[in-house]
């Protein structure tokens, strides 16, 4: 049964957080238009934050043969918007149902489509345009149909290596089409309407539209004798039937509104947030920003509104269409005209644009208010109970009747604050005889190495440092007890030494016999994110002790289960887990305080930039050591923060702005020497990756300062020689980036079987 989609309801502009008078000024625009004959007319939809602020329609849907005039209901060719509504959409659907990869190259699927050199080119590729592909083949190629076409598809040369350069391509987008009949089944015509438009409820949307939408689809231009009205503009596409990866759909301004807002609202029921995120994540591609299948800001982008945030995307067509979706103003813009009609030499482009600066430039702020009414529920309404507070709900059960070394440091508190150690200490079944120390000591305040063994003044109970003599639990020590009990506060980052300290206890305890135990806590930059190369095999050290990405989206007790499993660990290992956790969330969603984690981790942001700007203090850079922000500013004396702050916001890093700044820090690298530098600035939590700063920032060093900047000892963090050889060679953020997202699919794949959450 077919989904009928309720209208977004209308809202004066106030209402939305948007100044008065923002629909007198699309008027003129329009008006000022018609009256240079660039278009005969078209229809225009803005709408911000769930309700519609302007929708009408202009001029006339036809002129020849005779006049008629523009409706909202008119059904409009899209042209290239096929390529991000239909196509790019499907594609999305079959990655996030896993039948197909980013990463996967085209000629695994079409083994054909490696002649001449396409061998190499990806799916991700050929979305963002750098396939290499020409814009057009020859007309001619597709008189005999779909299979001749796609042979003279096949045997193209590409211009360029894939992903080198930035070619818009039709050829890419047939070829995609092509791809998801291949892999679904089901011609794309049909697969986008049974899995994109039905469920939104776009029914009037459609290939090949039938006589009650021909009847009101705008006319374009005259073929053979005849006006085009419902059948496609596109010569290929209407050589293929009217079906093409590239062009052949129609649909209406209030369609594309229900999918603007589906999108708006994260997505469902067409993908889900996180899929989202990956779809509309710029790349840069040489100079362009360029989304999977959308614009972002590229030498198309004239239709874009030019107060948009970083994170709008959008498209155009060439029969006088644009869509604009910009998440960070919860606002979209929908423009469509034929503006081919009658002659062809219509413009629409400066229009469409001047009218999304008008939408854009007409919210008040950024972050306004959300209506109540849209306004979504907690993620997690109960509060997360830790593995300690478990622990102690279960009569500390795992324990009883045992002697028990708890690996412990100042982080290691339940939820209302008080130690573990005093817990175990004080529970009657629990034979607590003995503690264990990570790096910083028990209070968390040493910031040296070699740290002594001690007592605890209040238990008496010895503590027995591992970041010492020793950074593993000796024999002698582990004849003491028959159970290890870890409970310490990660931050989700493989060169944190926590985990290291973690495996290395885990192997003592496996050598000795005895029993493992970790009490859960949440990762604190969230449990999803994923990011960074994998690190070379061989290469394990203190500081990276198993082949793991930067930043892993683990908690300790999934990476316990992780390391018995890939280190072959013959162990009895209990995980006393959380309850109530939900793994996309950060720590300020869970209602437990935040710990400062060591002497310079002293906030949540400085531990969601630090899988970033932490691989930098290997290097002749301060990362604000001896400031009151560290990780939060980098900088050198021989640093001009105005021109580094510029070059690394070219690169357009999300979530995140930087700030030039001036700085002398008091400790550390550059004791008491002014330095130049950048502050940097997290806006937008769930759109910041810390490794994609990072590689924007390595970037900017690269081009102003290649021979000031040392990265001799920038690996002894990174251990990724692959990745270090690209960032000192001047790849871009994106080349780097893409170089590790197989490594990337392939650790999620491993993980998989050991998530608790």
């Amino acid at each position: 049964m077919p989904v009928t989609a309720a209208p977004l309801p209308s809202a004066a502009p106030q209402q939305v957080g948007m100044r008065d008078g923002i629909s007198a000024d699309i008027d003129r625009a329009v008006e000022q238009q018609l009256a240079k004959k660039r278009l005969p007319g078209c229809v225009v939809v803005v709408g911000r934050h769930g309700k519609i602020v302007h929708r009408q329609a202009y001029g006339n849907r036809r002129l020849q043969p005779s006049p008629e005039e523009m409706t909202l209901d008119t059904v409009f060719d899209m042209a290239s918007l096929t390529k991000s509504i239909a196509t790019s959409t499907s594609i999305m659907q079959l990655v996030q149902s896993g039948q197909i990869r980013l990463r996967d190259k085209v000629s695994d699927y079409f083994p054909e489509f490696a002649a001449n050199g396409k061998e190499d080119i990806t799916i991700e590729q050929l979305l963002v345009h750098s396939g290499g592909l020409i814009p057009d083949n020859p007309v001619g190629d597709f008189h005999d149909g779909w299979e001749v076409a796609f042979d003279h598809i096949c045997q193209l040369k590409p211009l360029s290596p894939p992903g080198e350069k930035f070619k818009y391509s039709d050829v890419g987008f047939l070829v995609l089409g092509a791809l998801v009949e291949k892999v679904s089944g089901q011609p794309l015509n049909e697969y986008a309407a049974e899995h994109v438009f039905a469920p939104l409820g776009m029914n009037d949307t459609m290939y090949k539209p039938n006589d009650a939408l021909s009847k009101r689809a705008a006319t374009t231009e005259k073929v053979d004798g005849q006006w085009l009205r419902g059948v496609v503009h596109d010569p290929r596409a209407r050589l293929l039937g009217g079906v093409a990866g590239h062009a052949g759909l129609f649909s209406t301004a209030d369609d594309l509104t229900i999918y603007a807002q589906a999108l708006l609202d994260g997505g469902s029921p067409v993908v889900t947030g996180t899929t989202l995120k990956e779809w509309t994540t710029p790349r840069d591609v040489d100079g362009n920003l360029r989304g999977l299948g959308w614009d972002m800001n590229s030498a198309y982008s004239k239709n874009r509104g030019e107060m948009m945030s970083p994170r709008a995307f959008g498209h155009g067509g060439f029969t006088g269409t644009a869509m604009w979706i910009d998440p960070e103003l919860d606002l979209f813009v929908v423009f469509l005209s034929n503006r081919v009609h009658p002659d062809g030499k219509g413009a629409i482009n400066e229009l469409a644009g001047r009218i999304g600066t008008i939408a854009s430039s007409g919210c008040l702020s950024v972050q306004a208010d959300t209506p109540a009414e849209k306004a979504e529920p907690p993620i997690e309404t109960k509060p997360v109970v830790l593995g300690i507070d478990a622990l102690v709900e279960d009569g500390f059960k795992a324990l009883e009747g045992k002697r028990v070394g708890l690996i412990v440091n100042h982080t290691s508190l339940n939820a209302a604050g008080r130690p573990t150690l005093e817990l175990l200490a004080e529970a009657p079944n629990v034979n607590l005889v003995a503690l264990f120390s990570p790096e910083h000591g028990l209070q968390g305040k040493a910031d040296h190495a070699n740290i002594g063994d001690t007592v605890e003044e209040k238990t008496q109970l010895p503590v027995y440092s591992l970041y010492g003599k020793t950074r593993k639990p000796t024999p002698e020590q582990m004849a003491e007890v028959d159970v290890l009990v870890f409970d310490i506060q990660d931050i989700g980052c493989r060169f944190y030494t926590y985990l290291s300290t973690m495996g290395l206890a885990m192997e003592a305890a496996s050598e000795a016999g005895k029993s493992f135990v970790v009490l859960d806590r949440p990762n604190p930059i969230d449990g999803v994110t994923i990011e960074g190369p994998v690190l070379d095999a061989g290469g394990e050290t203190f500081v990276g002790f198993h082949t793991l990405p930067v930043r892993h989206g683990m908690t300790m007790g999934e990476m316990a289960e992780l390391l018995m499993a890939e280190k072959q660990l013959d162990l009895d290992l209990t995980v006393v887990k959380l309850k109530h956790w939900n793994r996309s969330t950060y720590l300020y969603d869970t209602g437990l305080p935040w710990v400062q984690t060591s002497p310079n981790m002293r906030s949540l942001t400085e531990a969601v930039l630090y899988p970033g700007v932490g691989l930098y203090e290997t290097t002749n850079l301060s990362v604000g050591r001896g400031t009151d922000t560290p990780f939060e500013v980098v900088g050198a004396p021989w640093i001009d923060g105005r021109r580094l702050a510029a070059a690394i916001q070219k690169h357009h890093p999300p979530g995140v702005q930087v700030v030039p700044v001036r700085f002398t820090p008091d400790a550390s690298k550059f004791e008491g020497e002014e330095c130049g530098g950048v502050n940097f600035i997290v806006t937008n939590w769930a759109d910041f990756q810390a490794l994609d700063l990072a590689w924007a920032f390595g970037a900017a060093l690269v081009e102003l300062y290649p021979d000031d900047w040392k990265t001799t000892s920038f690996n002894r963090l990174l251990i990724s020689e692959k990745t270090l050889e690209l960032l000192r060679s001047g790849a871009s953020p994106t080349e780097i980036k893409q170089s590790y997202q197989q490594q990337l699919e392939e650790f999620k794949q491993r993980r998989q079987k050991y998530l608790l959450y």
